[in-house]
C-alpha cells in the first residue's frame, strides 16, 4: 500500500510542474482511499502537501522567468482570505458532503481540461482590461480561495485560465504564476483547517516527499510535452477518479435519481458546449 501512495503521490508531483494544476484533484482520493485516512484529515494534509510541492515547482519556473510576481500576489492575497475561510467552514460539513462536491468538481475540472482548444492555448481569448481585470481578479481570487479552503484543492484548473483571461498572462507565464497562487492557497486553508483537524505528519512528508520529486520532474518537462495531448489523457483520468469517488459516496438509490444527473450534466455540460464552440470558431468563413 505504501508502494501505491508514493507512486500516486509522484503522479501529483508531476501534475502540478508541467500543468500548473492537477495534483490537488489527485491527492485527497489518494490519501483517502490508498492511505486510509478520514475525509477531513484527507483534506487537510491535502493542502500541506499541495502548498509544499507547488513551491518546489515554482522555483524551476522561476528561474525560467515564467513567473508574473505581481499579478500571483494580488490574486493570492484575495484567494487567501476566501481559502481561510472555507477552512474554517469545513469543520461544520459532514466528510461525506465534502467529498461527493470534491468529486463534482473533479467532473467540471475535468471539463475544463478537455475543453481547451487545441494548438492554441488561450489564442482566441482577449484579456480583460487592468481596471476591469483587476477587478475580476479580486473576485475570482476570493471564490478559488474558498473552494480550496473547503473541499482541499489547490484550484489550479481555475487559476490558470482566470490568470490567462482576466490577468492578461500567455499560458507559459499563467502556468507557472498559478504555482504561487496555489501555495498561497493551500497554506491558507491549511491554516483554517488546523484548528478542527490532527495531521498524520509522517503520511503528510511521505507524500510531500514523492510529490517535490514529480514536481521538479515535470517543471523540466513543462514545454517539452504536447500540452493538449496530456491534458486530454489527464482530464479522463480525472473523469474516472471523479466517478469511482461517486459511487463509493453515493448510495445505490441515487444514481437513478434526476437531481444527480443533473448535477453531473451541469458539472460537464459546459466542458461540451465550450468544445462545440471552440471548433466552430475555428471553421473559416467565407463571404
Amino acid at each position: 500500500m505504501t508502494v501505491l501512495v508514493v507512486a500516486a503521490s509522484l503522479l501529483i508531483g508531476v501534475s502540478l510542474g508541467v500543468l500548473g494544476g492537477g495534483g490537488s484533484i489527485l491527492t485527497v482520493p489518494i490519501l483517502v482511499y490508498l492511505a486510509g485516512q478520514g475525509t477531513k484529515e484527507a483534506v487537510a494534509t491535502s493542502l500541506f502537501v499541495v502548498g509544499v510541492t507547488g513551491l518546489a515547482a515554482l522555483v524551476p519556473h522561476a528561474r525560467a522567468r515564467r513567473v508574473r510576481w505581481r499579478t500571483g500576489l494580488l490574486f493570492g492575497a484575495f484567494s487567501m482570505a476566501g481559502a481561510y475561510g472555507g477552512g474554517r467552514l469545513a469543520e461544520y460539513v459532514p466528510g461525506t458532503v465534502l467529498l461527493v462536491g470534491f468529486a463534482v468538481m473533479m467532473l467540471a475540472t475535468a471539463a475544463a481540461m478537455l475543453r481547451r482548444p487545441r494548438g492554441g492555448a488561450h489564442r482566441g481569448l482577449r484579456a480583460a482590461p487592468p481596471e476591469k481585470g483587476g477587478r475580476a481578479l479580486a473576485g475570482k481570487g476570493l471564490a478559488v480561495g474558498a473552494v480550496t479552503g473547503l473541499v482541499g484543492s489547490g484550484g489550479g484548473f481555475l487559476v490558470v485560465p482566470a490568470l490567462a483571461v482576466l490577468g492578461g498572462l500567455p499560458m507559459g507565464l499563467a502556468v507557472g504564476t498559478s504555482l504561487l497562487v496555489i501555495a498561497m492557497n493551500s497554506f491558507a486553508g491549511l491554516a483554517g483547517h488546523l484548528a478542527g483537524v490532527t495531521i498524520d505528519w509522517g503520511l503528510a512528508l511521505t507524500v510531500t516527499g514523492a510529490a517535490v520529486i514529480g514536481s521538479t520532474v515535470g517543471a523540466r518537462l513543462a514545454g517539452r510535452i504536447a500540452q493538449d495531448t496530456l491534458r486530454a489523457a489527464f482530464g479522463w483520468f480525472v473523469v474516472l477518479m471523479g466517478v469511482l469517488v461517486l459511487a463509493q459516496q453515493l448510495p445505490p438509490a441515487a444514481w437513478t435519481h434526476p437531481a444527480t444527473w443533473a448535477v453531473l450534466g451541469a458539472a460537464f455540460g459546459s466542458g461540451t458546449t465550450a468544445v462545440v464552440a471552440s471548433r466552430v470558431r475555428r471553421v473559416p468563413r467565407h463571404p
